[in-house]
């Protein structure tokens, strides 16, 4: 069974064709600036043994307006006789869709009606840089291939377990009634998905696991997975909460936002500009939101460098802290996406400062890049891991799951 895994931003497209199968990935690829002047796309093609083989930036010249022209080169580039892996759109048995907000109504992934798309339309206004984008996604599929069942996964599906005091804010009650206002999360779908990857890899049954997954990327997430459930989470009511990230300022002073407005005379917008944009790694080093290039920079002597990475550290260490407090222990530490898979520095200093857990990061096995391991010593009561995300995997797992009942 094949499954096409859409992943739809305000103007781009991610893509995946899997063949369930085996697992094996037989296509990939990004359309970029959808609807602006240079469009382009990135189009990957894997061979049986998943060795790249034909790796294409094409330049449409302008040709992809939208989402559903995005979607419509896709499936012809996936058609194509060179760069292609189908033969026919009957190929492609279903479509599974990343949707970020689900809102309190899906605690689980579900096979796209017209009544999920009238629900979605409603959490618009919880994400409305994400969901409308998501949506687009799905009208565009819908339009070019009508009779091919779809799902919708989740970011906030996994979260939906986090017990009432961890999700409420102080706020007066009718808020929340009212306008939903509550800790939602995100990157559900990875932290899931590394967690059950972690429990096979040790072969141990997850519910008798206390995992804290560290997502750590441009956009960074913790969350505490108390015997295969989550139960607390780094991002809130948006993406913003939380860990200091690439250009977003995690948790602050609410107040803040009040002093600045009269300070600085800076409307609602323009602050929700700052913190989500000019903020973060970015605002405190001065220098970019790619840790690469603060790292680098740090190396070199540069302050504010050394304290924008300070602070990403020691918020990554202060939220872990909390969750072993939540849980009441800690079993695994795992680490993943873009940072957490790639920078051993990273891993290192937030071990390093963990130890009263009795855990210790063994250096020639923290020496790795995007390969899923154990990274702490023999001798740690608690093990740190590193395990590569693969959120279009999980989509397309749960997108087979829905369409083949």
């Amino acid at each position: 069974m094949k499954i096409l895994v859409i992943n739809c931003g305000s103007s781009s497209l991610k893509y995946q064709l899997i063949n369930m199968d085996d697992k094996a990935v037989l296509s990939s690829g990004l359309v970029e600036k959808i609807g602006l002047s240079d469009p382009l796309l990135t189009h990957k093609k894997f061979d049986d043994k998943f060795i790249i083989d034909t790796d294409k930036q094409i330049d449409f010249g302008g040709k992809i307006q939208n989402h559903e022209d995005a979607v419509t080169i896709v499936i012809k580039v996936l058609l194509d006789k060179d760069l292609g892996v189908i033969s026919s759109m009957k190929e492609i048995d279903a479509v599974g869709h990343r949707v970020v907000h689900g809102g309190e109504k899906y605690a689980n992934s579900v096979i796209i009606n017209d009544e999920v798309i009238l629900e979605l339309e409603k959490c618009s206004k919880l994400a409305p840089l994400h969901n409308p984008a998501n949506l687009i996604g799905i009208y565009a599929c819908q339009k070019i291939m009508p009779k091919t069942p779809m799902a919708a996964v989740f970011d906030t599906a996994f979260h939906q377990t986090m017990p009432e005091e961890a999700y409420i804010y102080s706020l007066p009650y009718e808020i929340y009634q009212n306008y939903g206002v509550r800790r939602y999360g995100f990157h559900g779908t990875s932290h899931q998905y590394v967690a059950n990857v972690a429990a096979e890899f040790l072969d141990t049954d997850i519910k008798k696991l206390k995992i804290i997954t560290c997502h750590l990327g441009n956009g960074a997430s913790i969350t505490a997975i108390k015997h295969g459930i989550s139960i607390d989470t780094s991002m809130g009511f948006t993406p913003l909460a939380g860990l200091t990230m690439g250009t977003r300022c995690g948790d602050i002073d609410p107040s803040i936002l009040a002093y600045l407005s009269h300070e600085m005379n800076l409307s609602i917008d323009e602050l929700d500009n700052i913190m989500n944009k000019k903020s973060g790694v970015l605002g405190l080093s001065g220098i970019s939101n790619d840790f690469r290039d603060v790292e680098d920079a740090a190396n070199k002597g540069d302050k504010r460098a050394e304290l924008a990475l300070k602070v990403f550290t020691y918020h990554v260490k202060k939220y872990i802290g909390a969750y072993v407090a939540a849980m009441n222990g800690v079993d695994v530490i795992i680490f993943t996406a873009g940072l957490g898979e790639n920078d051993k520095v990273t891993r290192a200093n937030v071990i390093n400062g963990l130890s009263y857990l009795g855990i210790a990061i063994d250096d020639n096995k923290n020496n790795v890049r995007g390969k899923l391991s154990v990274i702490s010593t023999d001798e740690s009561k608690v093990k740190a891991m590193l395990v590569p995300t693969n959120e279009e995997l999980m989509i397309a797992q749960d997108t087979l799951i829905l369409t083949s009942q």
